[in-house]
């Protein structure tokens, strides 16, 4: 009897202090948890733009709950959360009003830009308006400015947010392509212009890519998430030009967001 409550009195001690390690490991997460910081930056794919729902207190910058910086903080419950991406943003407008949030105690940072200033709202308006020719010259216009001088206005904004949040994970986020060639659309652009623009994509995507990865930051490329899902595609997340609404044009709708960015982004946060 004695070695059966001495071995019960172990099995119970052992119990209690795999509970007690338990909960304590529970409480030390949870105060991890606790003292995680959050700052999203950078245009409209991050704050939102196309998905609607769009929070008033926010102005033109059109940020909502529907973004993907906006779902992922909802689904993991960061102490702080600061939402500074704003429509339009340029890397010129990140450094001069959206790095305010950024500080030493900054855990995590998400960032889209870079296509503001490669001209892409004046791409896609050539492309819509005028001849295949022009549409192609307009996007090996964007693409030089790719190469000659969007890599030094990326690393400004790289360089700041380095600065102000040393120790924060940066994940820096593409584009998506906007064509599904040979798709079902029979009106609208060329296949040659859907040709060019999926490519001024994919070509913008590798500029940002490499200058993220010099900084240590990790890249996320949202391109596979919207495979099947592009314009053309009949299932697309991403808004066609839409007359009514010009500014939601070529953006990601709602399920484009949560279906195809924050996926990518929760893989890579």
């Amino acid at each position: 009897m004695r070695i059966r409550l001495s071995r019960l009195a172990a099995v119970t001690s052992s119990l209690l202090l795999a509970a007690g390690a338990t909960l304590l490991g529970a409480g030390q997460a949870a105060a991890a948890q606790a003292d995680f910081g959050y700052v999203a930056l950078g245009d409209s794919y991050s704050s939102g733009v196309g998905a609607g729902n769009y929070d008033s207190s926010s102005g033109n910058c059109k940020r909502t709950s529907r973004a993907y910086p906006a779902l992922w903080a909802a689904a993991h419950s960061p102490q702080t959360f600061s939402f500074a991406a704003c429509s339009g943003a340029r890397t010129d407008d990140v450094l001069s009003g959206q790095l305010g949030p950024l500080n030493s105690g900054t855990d995590l940072v998400s960032i889209t830009i870079g296509g503001n200033d490669a001209g892409f709202s004046d791409v896609m308006t050539t492309c819509v308006l005028q001849s295949e020719s022009t549409c192609v010259s307009r996007v090996n216009d964007a693409k030089a400015y790719v190469d000659s001088t969007l890599p030094g206005k990326l690393d400004q904004v790289y360089d700041a947010i380095h600065g102000r949040a040393p120790g924060a994970r940066v994940v820096v986020l593409g584009y998506p392509r906007f064509y599904k060639l040979n798709g079902n659309c029979v009106t609208g652009l060329t296949e040659g212009e859907r040709t060019a623009i999926n490519g001024a994509s994919d070509y913008l995507n590798a500029a940002i890519a490499k200058r993220a990865a010099d900084h240590g930051f990790t890249f996320a490329s949202v391109a596979g998430s919207f495979t099947g899902h592009e314009i053309c595609s009949g299932d697309a997340w991403l808004h066609s030009v839409n007359w009514l609404n010009i500014g939601e044009s070529y953006h990601p709708t709602a399920a484009g967001q949560s279906g195809g960015y924050l996926p990518v982004f929760t893989g890579k946060a």
